[in-house]
């Protein structure tokens, strides 16, 4: 089968929606099936790809670090032709999205997206944020859902929250596969030592991008009220964005930025290396349809602590597997003990 995947955001890009976008596109190949890509550009992307076409973009968008897909590309058309797909599988409503809702129309090909984001949490990168915008961004994903031929839900969550939404399309529940090999094994104490944290600290780690919509700020708090209380105590983030410094200042503001170590984006052996020199893994988002990043924690062996939310709550089980608290306060999560 051929597979035309398009997606708002693909590597070098850092976050869940290109993760699952490579996740599924190596099984896909792995079955024997062939996948074409369309993608905006990003700064520092691949200069030779294989199976990707990359779209003109405005870099940077609103001081984000997403990049806007341009409306048209010319040579589209033709490379769809060439791929010849069998099935148009979106990763998002808006720019690309409506890209394959109109090829699949005009080709009559089957269209399946996977709705991987709760959009009315991200609209402050947009100008004029307001609870209208929400709302409009909750029926643009809602009517793109109901015009497509199967919606594939990251999470049971979310299922249910597309159907209390309206969404009548049928939904299939397909979580992007994480592997548990790769995060087994790590050298968390020689990782420790790379960045400067005692092998004895008691270690509070966390894994994303640094976004607002990412609950960052309480989950800072959080962890400052529990550095506070334990001496020994370090907070190890790994991830970049526009949140980072606002998590500093509020550890600057608390006394504890000195054990605060944020060790920006890593992949491979290094992320693995990371995931093992923590003790604990935080997690505060409530924007989530999938936990991928709390699996990956697992995966390292690690016990979590993270609110009652879609995604988190499909992984974790309280007092099973971690904690998965429903007291939405920073207080309350910070006196959780490692």
């Amino acid at each position: 089968m051929n597979i035309l995947m398009l997606s708002n955001t693909f590597t070098p890009h850092v976050g869940g929606v290109a993760r699952s976008v490579e996740t599924f596109t190596a099984e896909y190949r792995r079955r024997g099936h062939r996948v074409l890509i369309v993608a905006p550009e990003f700064p520092d992307m691949p200069q030779q790809e294989t199976d990707v076409v990359r779209i003109s973009a405005i870099q940077n968008f609103n001081a984000s670090d997403f990049s806007v897909a341009l409306p048209i590309h010319p040579q589209l058309g033709d490379a769809v032709d060439a791929f010849g797909p069998d099935v148009v599988h979106a990763h998002h409503p808006f720019l690309l999205g409506i890209t394959a809702l109109r090829l699949a129309r005009h080709r009559g090909l089957p269209l399946v997206f996977t709705h991987h984001t709760l959009y009315e949490q991200y609209t402050h990168y947009l100008p004029g944020d307001s609870p209208v915008l929400k709302r409009f961004a909750i029926e643009l994903a809602t009517r793109y859902a109901n015009l497509t031929d199967r919606v594939f839900a990251p999470s049971e969550s979310i299922r249910e929250l597309l159907r209390e939404r309206g969404v009548t399309t049928p939904i299939a529940v397909v979580p992007t596969g994480v592997c548990l090999e790769r995060f087994a094994q790590g050298d968390g104490p020689g990782f420790r030592r790379l960045t400067g944290i005692p092998e004895t600290a008691c270690v509070v780690g966390h894994l994303g991008r640094l976004a607002p919509e990412k609950n960052l700020e309480f989950l800072a708090e959080a962890v400052a009220d529990f550095m506070r209380g334990n001496s020994g105590a370090h907070f190890l983030v790994i991830g970049s964005g526009p949140s980072e410094a606002a998590i500093r200042e509020l550890l600057a503001r608390s006394g504890v930025v000195e054990r605060l170590h944020i060790a920006g984006i890593l992949q491979q052996q290094q992320l693995a290396d990371a995931l093992h020199a923590m003790d604990v893994f935080a997690f505060a988002s409530t924007s989530e349809t999938q936990g991928m990043v709390l699996t990956e924690a697992m995966a390292a062996g690690l016990p979590v602590v993270a609110l009652d939310a879609p995604g988190a709550r499909e992984v974790v089980r309280d007092m099973h597997n971690g904690r998965l608290l429903t007291q939405a306060t920073p207080a309350a999560f910070g006196a959780v003990s490692p």
